[in-house]
């Protein structure tokens, strides 16, 4: 029996907004390093090497979970090679909370204020 074929996507996250995708084919049993070399993602123009990737914090996932350069891939997985965050998304949260300054429920006014003699 001849070994099956598996098509798996493989994307980068290239840029803010800008993602590479290609399919390729792979015979059965590949894994995650030989599908990233097979699909030339270390030839997209201004990305790092393997070396450097893994030194700059880049990390892989199958199906947007994290993933190890050993693991078996399985026909219709999709590769994700990601960059590092540059802000933690809790902190910038908090940022444009306080930028926007505290707001109120949809619906609820404050209390006016009211003349002492009670009118």
């Amino acid at each position: 029996m001849a070994s099956a074929e598996l098509q798996v996507e493989v994307t980068v996250g290239v840029a803010p907004g800008e993602v590479w995708r290609r399919v390729v084919g792979l015979p059965a049993g590949c894994t995650v390093a030989v599908a990233l070399h097979e699909a030339g993602v270390w030839q997209i123009a201004g990305q790092p090497g393997p070396d450097q990737a893994w030194a700059q914090g880049w990390s892989v996932g199958v199906w947007g979970r994290k993933a190890t350069l050993t693991q078996v891939l399985r026909d219709g997985d999709r590769l994700e090679l990601v960059r590092p965050l540059k802000v933690d998304p809790k902190e910038a949260r908090r940022v444009r909370y306080r930028a926007q300054g505290e707001k109120l429920p949809k619906g609820y006014h404050p209390p006016k204020d009211r003349d002492p003699s009670g009118r």
